[in-house]
């Protein structure tokens, strides 16, 4: 993959390459960003450049001296004292990078059949990396090791790789890509330059809607500022029977029961959320922030500050009335504590049916 392949990040792109330019490129830097800005499709842009772009077997991600490591399960057929390892999962990893460098967490676990479980890197593929970049580059260059989501590391394999970007083998480079640099260890965040991955202008998405996807201008122009910096959100948008239809059905529904203050029907809707996997039910949430916040702003008659679709839209023109200032920051926080319980594999029938609960109280306030 190519820096042209990026989707805008034009300042990044040039910082790395000016990085290599004037000899001064670090042996470990995180690229941290929100989702779908591109983090991934810099890093192995990145590392094609610093292998060979020309180079079959970096065009087809098969180089020896590049290294992946991301989140992976414990599968039933391994043994009990397995530590599962990225390489259990390389056939899966590769089919799905192949496709592009843009995807989620979520779409990894399917790949791999664990919607419902809690990927992390263990302590066996730090044991891992090790061995490998211990071995001698096979082409005499660099040695590169992306890292996916390190946040997801475990307390031991972290440990562990932190003694080995204290002491990296001669000419190797690791690219972590990061959501949530704040659950690193502190020790690892000090020892990595840091680049900021911001979002993707919205005029750099919409000409990516036009140029890579055929779509007309009007479409392109709409579908870009929904996207909201996030290209994942744009393709999202393009794709008919998304999730967000689904998620948007969902938030009608908590939020009409809410009102009439249908509690046994709220139980049923807290049932049919704490039926869906946990990252699925974080989306949701994250989803239902992002209506709070629509909805508020729509109550000042600024279009160009509300980015919705038209079934958003049209929910909201008799809706929006029920976020002001009196509820949207206790919303943002009710939402926000169901994210982090989530997250700590609370039992979602509980946090999902207190959620709704307290979603009636907050109304009432309007």
């Amino acid at each position: 993959m190519k820096f042209s392949e990026v989707i805008g990040q034009k300042e990044v792109q040039e910082r790395l390459m000016q990085m290599v330019k004037e000899e001064r490129l670090p042996h470990a830097m995180m690229l941290c960003g929100p989702q779908g800005s591109g983090k991934m499709a810099l890093a192995v842009a990145f590392a094609s450049y610093l292998l060979g772009e020309d180079n079959a077997m970096v065009q087809k991600l098969e180089h020896p001296d590049l290294h992946f490591t991301y989140p992976t399960i414990k599968l039933p057929s391994m043994s009990s004292d397995h530590k599962p390892v990225s390489d259990d999962f390389a056939r899966e990893w590769h089919e799905l990078i192949m496709q592009g460098p843009y995807f989620t967490l979520d779409q990894w676990l399917t790949a791999i059949g664990a919607e419902n479980q809690q990927a992390i890197i263990t302590a066996g593929e730090s044991d891992d990396l090790v061995r490998k970049l211990s071995l001698k580059s096979s082409q005499g260059g660099y040695k590169v090791s992306i890292i996916w989501l390190p946040e997801r590391m475990n307390i031991e394999c972290a440990n562990k790789l932190l003694k080995l970007i204290e002491e990296p083998p001669t000419q190797t480079v690791f690219l972590m890509v990061c959501e949530e640099p704040d659950k690193l260890l502190e020790t690892i965040r000090s020892r990595v330059q840091r680049i900021d991955v911001k979002k993707i202008q919205d005029e750099e998405i919409r000409q990516a809607l036009i140029d890579r996807r055929g779509i007309d201008e009007n479409s392109a122009q709409r579908i870009s500022r929904l996207a909201n910096g996030s290209w994942l959100k744009a393709v999202e948008a393009l794709q008919a029977g998304t999730e967000n239809e689904q998620f948007l059905d969902l938030f009608i529904m908590l939020m009409r029961l809410a009102y009439q203050r249908r509690v046994r029907d709220l139980r049923k809707w807290s049932e049919t959320m704490a039926g869906f996997g946990r990252e699925k039910q974080k989306r949701f949430l994250l989803f239902f922030l992002r209506m709070v916040r629509e909805n508020f702003m729509s109550n000042f008659q600024q279009p160009e500050l509300v980015y919705m679709t038209q079934e958003e839209e049209n929910f909201a023109k008799n809706f929006a009335r029920f976020i002001n200032e009196g509820n949207i920051l206790q919303l943002y926080d009710l939402a926000n504590r169901a994210i982090r319980d989530i997250g700590q594999n609370a039992n979602a029938k509980i946090v999902f049916f207190d959620f709704a609960l307290q979603i009636i109280v907050l109304l009432i306030q309007k």
